[in-house]
């Protein structure tokens, strides 16, 4: 004691420090420390909870508490590993966030935005948007409910992960199935290249587009690895030569296709259908002046489109037309879906472009008459102010 009084001047711990101390005796309901040279510390069975679950503990095994009273009723310096643990949690996890270290966790339930988990005994969550291709929720009409049921299916997985956000301030854990995944994704993608033709199955129609999951060529195997499955997207201007204005009226989830790789872009892939397809416009017999029959597919605030068959399709400007059919409304020339007769004004294959004229000459006839009334009834009006 003499020596120990004669050394450093010893700084007493005070409540919420953290201390080390060695495991002297294990009781069902205690553990009991010696936190040399300020006495025993007693951890009692609620506090004994490891956050970090590190397992089951030892006699001689250092561990590290939280002090919660200087000295209880019996005499002994009150601690609780759980408070300690839990600070060792964070700081591990926010170590794994600078670090970028993928992480195992626990799935524990699911909400209509994502996942619930689990890393160090800390509650977290794991955003749909944030799932790998591989569980990613794909769900054609976009129904909620039927997501919540995809997602619930994950309940009890365990994942890989990264943190994406750790902050023990707020208590706020974010993690990221996808940003784990990344990195193999990337070892298999490198063995594609743009042109590569793959074949696979609509894991996900969008208004944008669709999925599609296929497996890659394991070039060293000879075979196709299964876990090594990716997901390109094919974009709606990638699906079909013709208009598109909904994907999921020319393609379905589980439709079998090929496509084409046109884009890679570190871990996306885009793909094309069309692009195996020959071009309709590459091929276009029609010319300039030719009066053509077409069906109106839309009228906008601009013109009308129109569809010469499945694949061509032109515009007939509203400037156009109100300059051929002067004082009528494009509604009163025209309805959509129905099939009239159509003058060539211009024809632009590369840009798959087509300016279009309606040809329509009793409508015509029945303009220059009253053009024609019109210019009569107003001269007199002119000789008047002449006098």
């Amino acid at each position: 004691m003499e020596d120990l009084l004669a050394g450093e001047e010893i700084i007493f711990p005070k409540i919420g420090d953290v201390v080390e101390g060695k495991i002297i005796e294990i009781t069902p309901s205690a553990v009991y420390l010696d936190i040399a040279p300020f006495g025993t510390g007693i951890v009692l069975g609620r506090e004994m909870k490891d956050g970090m679950s590190s397992g089951k503990l030892a006699i001689g095994e250092k561990v590290t508490a939280t002090i919660t009273d200087l000295e209880n009723e019996d005499g002994f310096i009150e601690l609780s590993i759980r408070e300690a643990s839990h600070e060792k949690a964070w700081e591990d996890l926010e170590r794994k966030l600078l670090s970028q270290e993928k992480v195992k966790t626990r799935v524990i339930n699911a909400n209509k935005g994502g996942l619930l988990i689990e890393v160090n005994g800390i509650s977290g969550f794991l955003p749909v948007s944030q799932l790998s291709s591989k569980n990613y929720p794909r769900v054609e009409d976009g129904d909620k409910n039927k997501i919540l049921g995809m997602l619930k299916k994950l309940i009890n997985q365990e994942l890989e992960v990264r943190v994406l956000d750790a902050d023990k301030e707020t208590e706020k854990l974010i993690v990221s199935e996808k940003a784990a995944q990344k990195e193999k994704d990337r070892a298999v993608i490198s063995n594609l290249k743009v042109g590569d033709v793959v074949e696979g199955e609509v894991s996900g129609v969008v208004d944008f587009g669709a999925f599609i999951k296929f497996l890659p060529l394991d070039k060293e195997a000879g075979e196709v690895a299964e876990e090594k499955k990716l997901e390109g997207l094919v974009h709606i201007s990638e699906l079909a030569w013709q208009l598109i204005e909904n994907p999921r009226d020319i393609i379905k989830v589980g439709h079998k296709v090929k496509a084409q790789i046109i884009g890679i872009d570190e871990d996306k892939i885009s793909l094309s259908i069309r692009a195996l397809e020959k071009d309709p416009w590459s091929i276009i017999e029609y010319q300039v002046g030719d009066v053509v029959k077409g069906n109106v597919h839309k009228i906008n605030h601009f013109g009308a489109f129109v569809y010469l068959n499945k694949d061509i399709h032109g515009l007939a400007h509203i400037s156009e037309m109100a300059e051929a059919y002067p004082g009528k409304n494009i509604e009163e020339l025209i309805k959509t879906g129905g099939e009239y007769d159509w003058k060539i004004l211009s024809i632009e294959p590369k840009d798959h472009r087509m300016g279009l004229l309606l040809e329509d000459k009793k409508m015509k006839k029945a303009n220059k008459k009253e053009t024609k009334k019109e210019e009569k009834t107003e001269k007199p009006e002119k000789e008047e102010i002449k006098e």
